[in-house]
């Protein structure tokens, strides 16, 4: 039996159990008792609530203390004036009266019970143990571990299925400076370091990321500086080990990487080590190559008929030892002695001076030259019908036992593993080029890529280009092809057009073939090498007494001195042209040399083409050399239609029946045809002029049966529309 206790201002419940009694304020009492009759109703004597229905709601109710001192427990307080066993009815006028409120129990349904805020831990359990919530808590964790599951499987998918991202030697092409013709910052007439570095941002807007120093060690600068007197110091003529510090600092804050030269193979006479070595010095005794000669006056009896590259005997006679040491270049420059282990130590220490410096990569120069044949024989006359005793060129010797002996591949890989220490970090892998072979022999120079499991030289340097006798699309074709053909599978290509020692593009081929040579160079796979001054269309100074025309200085503005120098006079001639051929001139025009050069340097980094495709010669004759940069699930390619020679016209669908009638011109060197449509098969290109061509197509030329033969890709990759992303396995 449930009585209602009418308590002045406060009516309640009183809700009596064999236990305890509640006090309930009525209109929570009403509020929760669904089916009971409202609070008005709850007056009425003689009515009856369940007790069971007000205990279950009392228990679903917040517990807190009352006004009396109880504690009130979802709306029901317990009232510590009451008591089951002892009640005080001294005071009947103080009781608060009752009404009875009678109800059927048969006719009232109790609601069923809904969780809520603030449940204690048990009745949580309860509801939780309930299947409904145990099954769909059992799915939800099911689906959590399986998304993990999958999340996890794609990410290593990935990561197998991506390709190795191109390292920074391979992504950008390099710019390689001669650092006296560059620019003089302090009007002494010779370019120096910090000049290099107030000219970084030319570098930048060329979307170049790598610049190649040339020699800057300290040094007698007979041979332009490639004969070291001090190998840890900077040529006071170039500025001091803290300018360079701040250039690479400088170089490295734009994004930049730097490559600088390394002459292992000799030093210069004024070098510590050659003093010591020819006054027989402890260790330094053998650190050159001495041999026994006889000098009679002015006649020396060497000890074979060795000649140097530049002419005459490799041998001369020192007046200190009272021997003939060896010298491949200059009689300054004796040749380290590379069978002492000590003297290959005394270079992988230079390699870790360097290196702990920040630089991020050599040039390797000369290394060909690193070890000769013991035996000391003649070498082998090309003519052999000459005269021995007439011989003085370089040329007219076959140089088997001087040149690419047996161990010295072990010591180039050697400096290779020497680089490798300082390569563990991310993003500072440190790149390795070397000099390689002459043409004659593709398959030597091959061989400084290394093998397939024991690295060498990143690439050695690629000079076919520039070693070519006359320009024509033949030509340039079999100079690329060679190249490709012969490149070891995996390995990666690179090309220069111009270097510190070869006539510039423009005085070698003519100023009208500059752009398209340019177009060449960045358009073919592999890494780029850009000479200074070729992105300008420099040429050589015309003046005859100038020993070296190819490194006059580079010509920035239309100013006095072409703004290499401040001062009165630079150390070669200025070239005439420069108040028209300057980087500041051609920033101006749209259609200027340097114009051209960035929109194909911004193609290259842009387009994944061109960047790693493939690549397929479609056509070459005297005039024109063809092929296509494409990649596997893109279906956008590029052409390139290259004329070396005179007025062409070319059907180019002819030869690729798949082709579309139609193509745009992506760029050109005449840029009054860029984003122009032309027809394949009638495809006219001027003397000098060059195309890159875009069409869509589902069929690429690699895959053709007709090209297969002529088609090359460095490091393969396929592109997945769906996903936005390169993959190998394809």
């Amino acid at each position: 039996m449930v009585t209602a206790l009418l308590t002045p201002g406060r009516p309640t419940l009183c809700c009596s159990s064999p236990v305890r009694r509640w006090t309930m304020r009525l209109d929570q009492a009403c509020q929760y008792a669904g089916s009971l009759p409202c609070c008005s109703e709850c007056l009425s004597p003689g009515q009856e609530i369940p007790s069971k229905m007000v205990d279950e709601e009392a228990k679903s109710l917040p517990m807190e203390l009352s006004e009396k001192g109880g504690v009130e427990n979802n709306g029901f307080v317990q009232n510590e004036a009451f008591d089951d066993k002892e009640t005080d009815t001294s005071s009947q006028e103080e009781m608060p009266k009752t009404c009875i409120i009678g109800v059927n129990p048969e006719a009232t349904e109790e609601p069923a019970l809904e969780p809520y805020a603030g449940m204690p831990k048990e009745v949580l359990l309860k509801f939780s143990s309930q299947a409904r919530y145990r099954v769909t808590r059992e799915i939800l964790f099911w689906l959590i571990i399986a998304a993990a599951v999958m999340l996890v499987c794609a990410t290593i998918a990935i990561i197998a299925l991506s390709p190795k991202c191109l390292d920074w030697w391979q992504a950008s092409p390099i710019y390689q400076i001669y650092p006296r013709s560059f620019k003089d910052s302090d009007m002494d007439g010779n370019g120096d370091l910090k000049g290099i570095q107030e000219k970084l941002d030319h570098i930048v807007n060329l979307n170049i990321k790598t610049v190649w120093i040339t020699s800057f060690y300290k040094s007698p600068l007979k041979d332009l500086g490639y004969g070291a007197e001090d190998f840890y110091d900077i040529d006071p003529m170039f500025g001091s080990m803290s300018d360079f510090e701040n250039l690479l600092a400088a170089i490295h804050d734009r994004g930049l990487k730097v490559i600088m030269d390394l002459i292992p193979n000799h030093t210069s006479d004024k070098h510590r080590w050659f003093q010591l070595s020819r006054n027989r010095t402890g260790k330094y005794t053998d650190y050159y190559i001495w041999q026994d000669c006889v000098q009679a006056g002015a006649v020396i009896a060497v000890p074979n008929n060795w000649v140097s590259v530049y002419g005459n005997s490799s041998w001369q006679f020192d007046d200190v030892r009272k021997q003939c040491y060896f010298h491949q270049f200059g009689k300054e420059q004796p040749d380290l002695n590379f069978r002492n282990l000590a003297v290959q130590q005394e270079i992988h220490d230079i390699i870790k001076f360097w290196l702990g410096k920040g630089v991020d990569g050599f040039s390797f120069v000369a290394v060909k030259f690193l070890l000769e044949a013991t035996h000391l024989r003649n070498e082998p006359q090309v003519n052999k019908s000459q005269n021995s005793e007439s011989i003085t060129a370089y040329s007219e010797l076959y140089h088997d036992y001087t040149t690419t002996q047996v161990g010295m591949h072990d010591i180039i890989r050697s400096f290779r593993q020497t680089m490798d220490q300082y390569s563990s970090e991310p993003g500072r892998y440190r790149f390795m080029g070397s000099d390689g072979d002459e043409k004659e022999d593709i398959g030597a120079t091959m061989m400084y890529y290394g093998t397939t499991f024991v690295q060498e030289a990143d690439f050695p340097f690629n000079f076919y280009l520039i070693n070519m006798k006359n320009l024509s699309g033949n030509s340039i074709f079999e100079a690329v092809n060679l190249w490709m053909k012969n490149m070891p599978k995996g390995k990666w290509p690179n090309w220069a057009v111009g270097s510190p020692n070869t006539a510039r593009i423009s005085s070698r081929f003519g100023k009208k073939y500059v752009s398209v040579i340019n177009m060449l160079l960045l358009t073919l796979p592999g890494t780029p090498i850009t000479y200074y001054g070729e992105e300008i269309g420099m040429e050589n100074i015309a003046s005859g007494n100038v020993t070296f025309p190819e490194k006059s200085p580079m010509q920035w503005d239309g100013q006095v001195n072409a703004g290499f120098t401040e001062g009165t006079s630079s150390w070669l001639p200025v070239n005439p042209d420069y108040q028209s051929v300057n980087v500041e001139v051609q920033m101006t025009w749209s259609n200027s040399t340097l114009s051209l050069y960035r929109e194909l340097t911004l193609l290259r980094n842009n387009e994944l083409p061109i960047h790693r495709g493939w690549m397929c010669y479609i056509w070459n004759d005297s005039n024109v050399f063809v092929y296509v940069r494409e990649l596997d699930g893109l279906d956008r390619v590029f052409m390139m239609v290259l004329n070396f020679g005179q007025e062409s016209t070319i059907d180019l669908k002819g030869i690729v029946p798949s082709l579309p009638s139609v193509a745009t011109i992506r760029l050109s060197t005449n840029f009054s045809n860029t984003g122009k449509d032309v027809n394949t098969n009638t495809i006219k290109t001027e003397a000098g002029e060059g195309l890159v061509l875009e069409y869509k197509t589902g069929k690429p030329v690699h895959t053709m049966e007709a090209f297969q033969d002529n088609c090359f890709v460095a490091e393969k990759a396929c592109y997945s529309s769906a996903f936005n992303l390169l993959y190998v396995n394809c």
